[in-house]
């Protein structure tokens, strides 16, 4: 398998599922009580469209290059997430009138760790792969 197929597939294996739990389970309370007025039903066009260029921008500035280690993508990982939910947080905040910083913190903390973990696990399975074959 192509080293960037399976950064790709393996990273997208792992942020969906995390974030559906998280988003569905964990933070579901908090998120609905926090703008419940403003959640609608999921679309899952836009969603589908979010997770596979996410993840494409998540290979493309975080693991897919030949000197990404371990470390380094977790780092970059957390940065990514963050400086990309910390935009729409921080958007949403200076626009929605129901979007408080609570949600915003919540929100930036849990990219930058949900990016952190699926770039990692990526690369991870992605050198694993590569030395088997």
């Amino acid at each position: 398998m192509n080293r960037y197929a399976a950064l790709y597939l393996v990273t997208l294996l792992v942020i969906v599922p995390l974030d559906f739990l998280f988003l569905g389970v964990i933070a579901k309370d908090f998120f609905t009580s926090e703008v419940g007025n403003m959640l609608g039903e999921i679309r899952p066009v836009p969603a589908v469209l979010f997770y596979l260029l996410y993840v494409a921008g998540t290979v493309i500035f975080v693991s897919g290059g030949a000197g990404a280690s371990w470390p380094s993508t977790l780092l970059y990982g957390a940065l990514f997430g963050l400086f990309c939910y910390a935009t729409f947080d921080f958007t949403a905040l200076a626009l929605l009138k129901h979007w408080s910083w609570k949600v915003a913190v919540v929100d930036v903390a849990w990219g930058a760790a949900v990016t952190a973990i699926a770039s990692t696990a990526g690369l991870l399975v992605a050198d694993w792969v590569g030395a088997k074959t």
